[in-house]
């Protein structure tokens, strides 16, 4: 894996922890909204290598199919 894809990797692990840890006092349906957004997000950027648009289309979804699920 070249190092920039390892960075972004780390970067959005990063953001996935510091975000669920602002989840506390959200509703189910946000939290697994973000939650699968942050998981998306996570998916998209390895499935592209790392690009943007992969990587804001993996949280569009995931983000929606969370949003879904909890209702």
């Amino acid at each position: 894996m070249e190092k920039t894809q390892r960075v972004a990797l780390g970067a959005v692990a990063a953001a996935i922890l510091f975000g669920l840890g602002g989840c506390s006092g959200m509703s189910t349906q946000g939290r697994n909204t973000a939650i699968g957004a942050g998981v998306g997000a996570a998916g998209g950027a390895v499935l592209t290598g790392g690009s943007a648009v992969g990587t804001v289309g993996g949280a569009v979804v995931g983000g929606v199919i969370g949003h879904e699920v909890s209702k």
